[in-house]
């Protein structure tokens, strides 16, 4: 049975004192939570990776993801950092192809499938974004769009690798807009990202997959969202960054 899973990407938002005060508050926020078989997921910067993952160790149904991670195992590469140090610090997850590295950074599918390979090496879990921008969707490329990235950067894998992978559907037209896909449009995608991995990996492991939604999702609308037959969850940006919406969006399944 797939995983039901909120994930809060953080961005470039929090100094180290705020992040782990505002972990403490979701933390608080959850102890008495009826969604407590929902996965929990933080992606703060990379400086708070360490101190993150020592406030939730303990804590059942939470976890930590970064935000990113380098293509290479190591080298002269100044400022980036790589798997196996991310690992190192605890984490369990790394998002990786999230829309604003494609746009701002230039990342390719080819490069995304070099960072998936080395996150699975040194067990990492990526949580890969896929995802249409707003001229693909109104001339209809939408799905095209999508199929070719999962080719590209993620059907080369084995049927045992891919397994262990979360994919976040992200309509790049959504993304800190204020405009959500209907739930009928965030169901179609994702009923369709699932129809294209039944094809490459069979069934069971499409059955298995879990696949987010990430674009503007909130409290008022991740009810609608999360309530979709192949919506298994959030990554969820803005909405993150205040313990009581992103605890409001994590109860959402319990409604």
């Amino acid at each position: 049975m797939r995983k039901k899973i909120v994930a809060g990407n953080w961005k470039m938002n929090k100094s180290l004192s705020q992040g782990l005060q505002l972990v403490d508050e979701i933390i608080a926020a959850t102890s008495d939570s009826p969604s407590n078989s929902v996965l929990k997921i933080i992606a703060p910067p990379f400086t708070h990776l360490a101190s993150v993952h020592e406030k939730i160790k303990t804590i059942s149904g939470f976890s930590v993801a970064a935000q990113n991670c380098h293509h290479m195992s190591n080298g002269a590469y100044t400022g980036e950092v790589s798997s196996e140090m991310i690992h190192s610090t605890g984490t369990s997850y790394v998002i990786i192809g999230h829309s604003e590295r494609r746009q701002y950074f230039g990342e390719s599918d080819s490069l995304l499938a070099q960072k998936v390979n080395l996150a699975l090496t040194n067990n990492l879990i990526p949580i890969f974004c896929i995802g249409e921008n707003g001229e693909e969707r109104k001339t209809n490329q939408h799905l095209e769009v999508v199929k070719k990235q999962l080719k590209e950067a993620l059907f080369h894998l084995s049927p045992p690798d891919f397994s262990k992978l979360i994919i976040a559907y992200e309509p790049v037209w959504a993304i800190g807009t204020g405009v959500t896909a209907t739930s009928h449009q965030a169901q179609g995608m994702h009923n369709y990202i699932r129809s294209e991995i039944n094809k490459k990996y069979g069934k069971e492991i499409s059955e298995n997959t879990s696949i987010l939604y990430g674009g503007s999702c909130n409290p008022q609308n991740a009810q609608e969202l999360f309530a979709c037959l192949d919506v298994d969850g959030g990554l969820i940006g803005g909405a993150s960054l205040k313990a009581a919406d992103f605890v409001s969006i994590i109860n959402s399944f319990a409604n």
